[in-house]
């Protein structure tokens, strides 16, 4: 008997058992944290038994809700299955080569009695490569028809709970229940993982915690994710109470696929508003950064399998329903519409719009016939038993009011149909109208373009020639995903009743010209845009987006939903104080060059005045000889002699450098000549343009420079207003002394050539010049600013200036790309070091030598 706690459920598939005389597979790469481990070198052996001899192919885990698969009992009671060819994960096989090995994890439509789950499980993965979940019925319940139906896809179609009957509050009980079956799903996709070289594919707002918990086990996993609905508006999605954990889930994939780039741009607005991130558009891609990780953007629509409609056409069963179809409406105009029974196809508005138009046009009636067809419920509830009562009452209130004996102007089918009878209407339909007012994708307008191009059996059954043109009618809901991409088709406002009655209109007066020409356009995008192209152009960005994968470092920090992987260069890591403090030691002469804001007093706090904790800590390294200590900040020099006034042998650069002063008793010079100001008396009425257009800016004067702040302002905003402010000081002030650059939310004005870089490297220079070379750089900072500060310390510690060149320990403030070799966590680890270094700079040199930590090996190691 197999027991249930076998680790890999591939290793079950060929057998009812475990073949252990069998070699073992290579091990993959074992990715801990921090760190990298490469593969070993096992066995350097030639032979055909030695470890990891054997080659496998590329391999595809696709993770949905379900699986593609049909499940039925037969009269003995067992279970048979087979494959659903009409479900998208089955079609985007074709998008894949060959010998790719495609392996489906998700749950069954049935549920599977716990006694025969171990059987199910080996008979699907022998046979269709599937991996069931299995949840169990309550947290089924939950999950899928509780947090999914409830409140995940209300929300993301614009839905909210304003009032106790008109929808669900959130509910922390289902949330628990939707983390629950994400993490099962994460432990089905592990026993389905075999190398570092397999890719996950996620579909779907079902799974949107997969990634976390996914990436938390392997690092390094190539992980794409699609979603297939609408995503809303930040003002719609910052009402999720959990919205911050499902977002940080998602950066936690490598890919994120979207229909359409307003899904796309509502998911970096939400990124933006509410966690604070940046992204970039690169060559015609789109990344987010997050922590030291590129996380990309996709933008492509799915698309339909051409080949399998054009089967389907060919059967001799559907061409007789064609013919069958068009002589029973023979010699009026056959409109149709295709939709699920739910609120948001807007099925009743379509009618309405029907209604309208019978209504305005008279010679229409009995010449126009609507056939909706229905498909069944995904879910129960109120609203949608509302909703079918609603679309019943409406159609029969219109055939009432239009129809007669033998002509009903709509024709409701409100009752399952075999696939290929939809295939048949939408060939033998001259006009289909989708008026959903919110939905994700909806591939019935493609659909339909592909059965309107017919074949040749059918043409010839009508009567067609065989090189004539086809024609296609379509009215979109510009609500839906595939509008974008249906230039041809007549775009409603399905909310405006008088809009769709009027495109209902159009359709009915087009000449066949206009119809030729509309359908071959929408033909050539469906045609070449279909399931297998998108499902190769998703896997080709996944496999870019993941290529530079082993060539950083990978750091897991935060627990629970909050997990996240921070990506750093392999050189980059964190300076610990023991080898901080004995690099201090052993040197004779140091430098030292501090940032300001971010580094020695946090960059959320309000009071910006140094701490005397600070002020003793610089005092107290001031006032060991053998040190020069300096403040390096974009700060006027009048704040900066203010805060430091206690310090009396300490260094100040003022405005990056502008202005610097040797202590506290010298005088504040300047390397810069006098610049003119006129450039002054441009630049102000320009920033305070935008400033009284832009609530929560300011404008800050400097000696040297003018800086436009933003901070405060609405972040879309603020950084639009940025980016018009740029170019507009840009084109004026072309011709002046000055450079126009934007930082952390802020746009400076100052004169060319000064930069924390330049004056770090004048200050070095002077002490050597006055005989104080330093055997010790160190430089800590924040932002952007402070890359030339560490810029500029590495290669001059490289150049010739020095006889022996000093030890440099470049540190930036937070894990992130930077020019620096170190990294400290916050301003309070800024303050930790130096403060033990200050206790020991006016002491003996005393620390301990023999205390080695994990660190320091891990450190050796590497």
């Amino acid at each position: 008997m197999v027991s249930k706690s076998y680790s890999n459920l591939l290793e079950m598939s060929s057998g009812d058992g475990v073949d252990f005389r069998q070699p073992f597979k290579s091990l993959p790469r074992v990715v801990t944290s921090p760190g990298i481990i490469t593969d070993p070198e096992w066995d350097s052996r030639g032979d055909d038994d030695s470890v990891g001899s054997a080659s496998f192919a590329e391999r595809k885990i696709i993770v949905a809700n379900f699986l593609p698969l049909n499940c039925m009992k037969d009269e003995a009671g067992q279970w048979s299955f087979s494959k659903d060819d009409d479900a998208l994960l089955m079609q985007l096989k074709d998008g894949f080569t060959d010998d790719t090995d495609v392996i489906y994890v998700g749950s069954l439509k049935v549920q599977i009695d716990p006694s025969e789950q171990d059987h199910v499980a080996q008979k699907l993965l022998r046979e269709y490569r599937c991996i069931p979940t299995f949840l169990p019925s309550e947290l089924q319940q939950q999950f899928y028809h509780g947090f999914c139906k409830q409140q995940l896809w209300p929300l993301f179609h614009y839905m909210l709970p304003i009032c106790l009957d008109k929808g669900e509050l959130f509910d922390r009980s289902l949330f628990q229940a939707y983390v629950r079956a994400n993490k099962i799903f994460a432990d089905k996709v592990m026993e389905a993982i075999n190398t570092d070289d397999d890719c996950v594919w996620v579909h779907d707002y079902h799974l949107m915690l997969l990634p976390t918990f996914l990436r938390k086990r392997l690092h390094r996993i190539k992980l794409g994710f699609f979603l297939h609905s609408p995503f809303p508006s930040s003002e719609i999605y910052r009402t999720l109470p959990v919205r911050d954990e499902i977002l940080k889930s998602l950066l936690n994939a490598d890919l994120i696929g979207f229909q359409t780039f307003d899904y796309a741009r509502h998911f970096l607005s939400c990124c933006s508003r509410l966690l604070g991130l940046h992204y970039e558009s690169k060559r015609g891609y789109i990344g987010i950064e997050y922590f030291g990780r590129t996380v990309s953007l996709k933008i492509l629509s799915v698309g339909v399998h051409v080949g399998r409609l054009e089967s389907i056409l060919n059967s001799p069963a559907t061409v007789s329903k064609v013919q069958e179809i068009e002589q029973r409406y023979k010699g009026k105009m056959l409109m149709l519409g295709v939709d699920d029974m739910d609120i948001f196809k807007g099925i009743s508005l379509k009618l309405l719009g029907l209604e309208l138009l019978l209504d305005r046009n008279p010679d229409l009636r009995g010449r126009v016939v609507l056939v909706q067809i229905v498909n069944p419920a995904r879910s129960s509830g109120k609203d949608v038993e509302e909703a079918i009562t609603e679309a019943s009452s409406v159609a029969e209130r219109i055939n009432v009011k239009y129809g007669s004996a033998d002509y009903k102007p709509v024709v409701l089918i409100d009752y399952s149909i075999p696939f290929s009878e939809k295939i048949a209407f939408y060939a033998a339909s001259d006009c289909c109208i989708v008026n959903a007012v919110r939905d994700g994708m909806n591939l019935v307008p493609y659909e339909y373009t592909v059965c309107r191009q017919g074949n040749v059996e059918m043409d010839k059954l009508r009567g067609v020639e065989k090189n004539s043109h086809h024609t296609s009618t379509l009215i979109v809901s510009e609500f839906v995903g595939c509008s974008p991409s249906l230039s041809g088709a007549f775009r409603v406002n399905p909310w405006s009743v008088d809009d769709v009655a009027d495109a209902l209109h159009h359709a009915t007066d087009l000449t066949e010209s206009e119809k030729r020409l509309r359908h071959e356009k929408h033909y050539r995008y469906v045609s070449t845009h279909h399931v297998a192209y998108w499902a190769r152009s998703f896997i080709q960005d996944l496999e870019r987006a993941c290529k530079d994968h082993y060539s950083r470092r990978c750091w897991a920090i935060g627990f629970g939903l909050n997990f996240r992987v921070i990506a750093l260069s392999p050189g980059f890591r964190k300076l610990s104080l023991e080898h901080f403090v004995s690099s201090y030691n052993k040197a004779t002469r140091r430098a030292i060059f501090l940032d300001y804001d971010g580094t020695l007093v946090p960059q959320s706090s309000i009071n910006k005045a140094p701490s005397a904790e600070v002020i003793s800590i610089l005092n107290s390294l001031c006032d060991d000889s053998k040190n020069d200590v300096f403040i390096v900040s974009g700060r006027g020099q009048n704040s900066l002699d203010e805060w430091f006034n206690p310090c009396e042998k300490l260094g100040i650069a003022a405005e990056h450098g502008y202005f610097v002063r040797w202590n506290k008793a010298a005088e504040w010079e300047s390397n810069y000549s006098i610049p003119d100001r006129e450039w002054k008396h441009i630049a102000e009425p320009v920033m305070q343009v935008y400033t009284e257009t832009t609530d929560g800016s300011f404008i800050e004067a400097k000696e040297s420079a003018l800086v436009w702040h933003y901070l405060d302002a609405d972040h879309d905003f603020g950084s639009c207003q940025a980016k018009e402010l740029v170019d507009h000081l840009e084109r004026v002030l072309s011709n002046g002394p000055v450079g126009v650059k934007c930082g952390h939310f802020i746009v400076e004005v100052k004169p060319q050539g000064v930069s924390k870089g330049l004056a770090v490297d004048k200050l070095i220079h002077t002490l050597i010049n006055n005989g104080k070379a330093p055997d010790f750089l160190m430089c800590i900072g924040n932002d952007r600013s402070d890359e030339d500060m560490f810029e500029s310390i590495n290669s001059k510690a490289s150049s010739s200036v020095f006889t022996t060149a000093p030890e440099v320990l470049a540190c930036s403030v937070g894990q992130k790309p930077s020019k620096a070799k170190y990294y400290v966590d916050d301003t309070a680890e800024v303050i930790r070091l130096l403060k033990n270094v200050s206790g020991v700079s006016s002491q003996p040199e005393v620390v301990s030598q023999a205390r080695v930590t994990f660190r320091d090996v891990l450190d050796y190691v590497e």
